[in-house]
């Protein structure tokens, strides 16, 4: 069993407009993301992981907090952050965009919502991303303003989140396809839904736009899933690592670029238009990486205990020498196997390559996978 430790809540960290209710729905741990309270867990992982894939669950994900950047130059500015190209992002469109430094460094991996045409929010992951974009808006010399908005998401996710949201706001949102969002109110409520998520579901974001009625919205939600079984959660690390989904802060950080890590190459696109690290990123993309980060199948006993993986193991070549690192591990109740994430040198990237893992409980085999592990095409989220 993981060891218990006492976590004190200090006054300097940040509350979720829903705090009160996680824990009336039974929260009994929390984290620190983005100098907020994020909940991680109300029951055991894997009750929580086949709630999600077999009913509806709902989630305090308020820590993804919003960069808002409006403006006269919000376009050219927000597409100056990010290797992706934005010239053609729509009003009411999202994209998983990454945000780069001039080495061609990660600096966050956000989701972008197009609110207006002057008007962009960055859902951040866990990092001081906000005083980045300060730092580049104030000699950038463009006429942006950028704020942290008064923006706090929910997560709807499951197979039954479609009807949740229908009962909620109607068929036409409900019917929001994936990556897209819009605005809407719930009894007077004003949100932003949009049809994304971190567990490879079917899922919605709500995004509050007004704190004070945090406890309101929850429980509005909580009424309408009632008939679907919905039921609060944390982040299912299972479930995203399934997906493919990345952890910033643990699977990668500024020192790594998109080349580095698996699946993120797709994300330097081709465009007139300069942004942050692109001449870097081209070098990178013509000399090639030594490391990436890869899928691993970690062989053993089930991650059960612990959930997750809550250290990072040193990767080593069997019998010989550390190579890497794994950072996240889980057990998949679906596939019945453990699997993660670790760097490796660039000459371990062969599907099937042999690892050995320094684990808590000794060493553990592993092996190179494929990634995603589930639903390569993202037909699920999509459907």
């Amino acid at each position: 069993m993981p060891e218990t430790f006492t976590f004190y809540i200090q006054p300097w960290y940040r509350k979720s407009p829903y705090f009160e209710a996680t824990k009336r729905a039974g929260c009994v741990s929390w984290g620190l993301y983005n100098h907020m309270l994020l909940p991680t867990l109300y029951d055991d992982p894997v009750t929580e992981y086949w709630a999600l894939l077999s009913d509806v669950t709902m989630w305090d994900v308020s820590v993804e907090r919003c960069v808002e950047i409006s403006g006269a130059d919000a376009l050219p500015f927000t597409n100056l952050l990010t290797c992706r190209d934005l010239t053609s992002c729509e009003v009411g469109q999202c994209k998983y965009v990454l945000i780069t430094d001039r080495d061609g460094g990660i600096v966050n991996d956000p989701v972008l919502l197009r609110i207006a045409e002057d008007r962009f929010w960055l859902a951040l992951a866990d990092s001081d991303a906000l005083l980045y974009v300060k730092g580049v808006a104030a000699l950038a010399g463009m006429d942006v303003t950028v704020i942290e908005a008064d923006v706090s998401p929910m997560q709807v996710q499951g197979p039954r989140s479609r009807n949740v949201v229908r009962d909620l706001v109607g068929n036409e949102v409900a019917a929001l396809r994936y990556y897209r969002c819009t605005e809407a109110e719930i009894e007077g409520i004003p949100i932003v839904v949009s049809r994304t998520g971190w567990t490879g579901e079917v899922g919605y974001e709500l995004y509050l736009r007004d704190a004070s009625r945090g406890e309101e919205l929850w429980r509005l939600v909580e009424e309408a899933g009632a008939p679907y079984a919905i039921r609060a959660i944390a982040p299912s690390e299972a479930r995203r690592i399934e997906a493919g989904i990345f952890n910033y802060g643990s699977d990668m950080r500024t020192e790594d670029t998109p080349y580095h890590v698996t699946g993120l190459e797709r994300l330097v696109e081709d465009q007139e238009a300069d942004f942050i690290g692109k001449d870097a990123l081209r070098r990178i993309a013509e000399d090639g990486v030594d490391r990436k980060l890869v899928g691993i199948d970690i062989e053993g006993a089930p991650m059960n205990d612990e959930g997750a993986l809550n250290d990072f193991w040193p990767v080593r070549e069997p019998g010989g020498e550390r190579i890497g690192r794994v950072t996240a591990g889980a057990w998949s109740p679906r596939l019945e196997r453990n699997i993660g994430y670790a760097w490796v040198p660039a000459t371990h990237l062969t599907i099937g390559t042999p690892l050995a893992l320094d684990a808590h409980d000794g060493v553990r085999k592993a092996t190179v996978a494929a990634l995603p592990f589930v639903d390569p095409a993202k037909e699920i989220p999509k459907s």
